[in-house]
């Protein structure tokens, strides 16, 4: 299973970007998909995360401003960030837990390659 992140950038504080992430690969099936972030000097963190049915969880810094979601039939999860602060600023990563469909089970959890997301004053 391969993830593809995209819409990261630069925004001004404040704004709103929203990133996605696609799975790609052969049959698959995919759990709970998520985001993460690593800031310059941090550790990477949780920022959300979200169940094959839908329930999610945030970070308590990102509570009311980011909404995570996920389009099953595309296999795909978004990130929508609003009101934007310099704090946000961050490399973001998602991942995905899956399961391979086939006569030998494969349980893992892969991550997208990052997309930077710059949030200026």
């Amino acid at each position: 299973v391969q993830l593809q992140a995209s819409g990261g950038g630069l925004v001004q504080a404040g704004g709103s970007r929203r990133l996605s992430c696609a799975a790609s690969g052969s049959k698959f099936v995919i759990n709970d998909m998520g985001w993460y972030r690593e800031a310059p000097g941090k550790q990477r963190e949780l920022v959300a995360d979200i169940t094959s049915g839908g329930s999610t969880k945030y970070a308590d810094s990102v509570k009311g401003r980011f909404t995570i979601s996920r389009d099953n039939a595309k296999n795909t999860v978004y990130l929508q960030m609003d009101s934007l602060k310099l704090e946000d600023t961050a490399v973001y990563y998602c991942n995905a837990d899956y399961r391979t469909l086939g006569p030998v089970l494969v349980v893992g959890r892969a991550w997208g390659q990052g997309t930077l997301v710059t949030v200026s004053s």
